[in-house]
């Protein structure tokens, strides 16, 4: 075959994925106007992650699995605009790891609404101006994100998905090389990710800690003598070169976001479910809380403690844990929990990511 055989033969391939596609759409349509009808939330998140693995699982190359989640997922985002356009808040500005993780749960033709704090984004949610919030929640090397534990205890919205992003830094500049740079800026938490890095390549380099590894970026765009650490996204917004990649001390860096809204989503067969208590003041009252999970065979993936804020020395615990509220084993574990609590909140069941 010629050269203009094969691509003859690619045009026609690409005319009949085109077929399919918009076929695709028409069903996806259909759905979403009995969603709609019947009261149904559009975001389904343990659907779209059936639809990912099924195919993934179905490929026999030669595209990569990466390849195929990625084209399939943005196939399922347009798809999902098709039934109702989204408004998403997000903890920012643009280039942050939880924009990316917005654009990775939601898709690019979402609108994605950049907030100055993570409060911000559960009141854009709460007041309805915002159909989900996607917020950090801990790192596997820098642990829990407070202020996301602590808006859980003042506003009631539900945890409707979770998902985990590797998180590989970036050391950006305007500079040609490294020897050029005079200071440097980040958020405190990827700094300290990248501290044996940092004392060991530029241990004369001042460093400036920044609201956001967005606006990190912003100051080393400015300013030819400064760098930042932050995602290569911001690379491609800022107009700044890529230094070094993957400067993080931890290969295994992940941080896991959280998506809010105001209602949790069924039950999918694989799920996660979050509460929070607090408990009277006397010896054995934690074991005794958690007495109940053990007797009914639930696992407990974690566990942490924070301030109350109403009374001194008065704690709240987060508690996640594998099983559905819908479940009988479970509802039964948390009947028996709550006479002992001074306040029970469950805060959603969602698909494990």
């Amino acid at each position: 075959m010629t050269l203009r055989d094969l691509r003859d033969r690619i045009d026609r391939l690409d005319a009949q994925i085109l077929r399919l596609l918009n076929a695709r759409a028409q069903r996806v349509k259909a759905i979403g106007q009995m969603k709609t009808k019947q009261g149904h939330s559009i975001f389904v998140p343990q659907r779209e992650q059936d639809v990912l693995a099924r195919l993934i699982q179905r490929n026999h190359g030669p595209l990569p699995r990466e390849a195929v989640a990625e084209i399939f997922r943005e196939v399922v985002h347009a798809c999902r605009d098709l039934q109702r356009h989204l408004h998403i808040a997000y903890f920012g500005p643009e280039a942050t790891f939880t924009h990316m993780a917005a654009r990775r749960q939601f898709g690019s033709r979402a609108t994605l609404f950049p907030c100055r704090s993570i409060a911000d984004v559960f009141d854009e949610v709460e007041a309805g101006r915002s159909d989900y919030g996607v917020v950090p929640i801990e790192n596997s090397t820098e642990g829990v994100v407070n202020h996301t534990l602590d808006m859980f205890i003042e506003v009631d919205l539900k945890i409707c998905a979770e998902l985990e992003l590797p998180v590989s830094h970036s050391l950006l500049s305007r500079a040609a090389s490294l020897k050029t740079l005079r200071r440097l800026a980040s958020h405190p938490q990827a700094l300290a990710q990248c501290r044996g890095w940092l004392e060991a390549t530029l241990p004369a380099v001042k460093i400036v800690e920044a609201a956001s590894t967005a606006e990190a970026a912003k100051l080393a765009a400015s300013d030819p003598r400064a760098g930042a650490i932050a995602s290569t996204l911001a690379a491609e917004l800022y107009g700044l070169r890529i230094l070094a990649q993957r400067i993080e001390d931890s290969h295994n860096n992940l941080t896991r976001f959280l998506v809010i809204g105001r209602e949790s989503p069924a039950r999918s067969g694989r799920d996660k479910s979050s509460i929070l208590f607090s408990i009277k003041d006397r010896v054995g009252a934690l074991h005794d809380m958690l007495v109940p999970f053990q007797r009914h065979r639930i696992n407990l993936t974690k566990i942490e403690s924070r301030p109350s804020r109403r009374k001194p020395w008065e704690y709240v615990f987060f508690v996640d844990f594998l099983g559905h509220v819908a479940e009988r084993r479970v509802q039964a574990a948390l009947r028996e929990l709550e006479p002992s609590c001074l306040s029970l909140k469950v805060l959603g069941s969602y698909p494990l990511s």
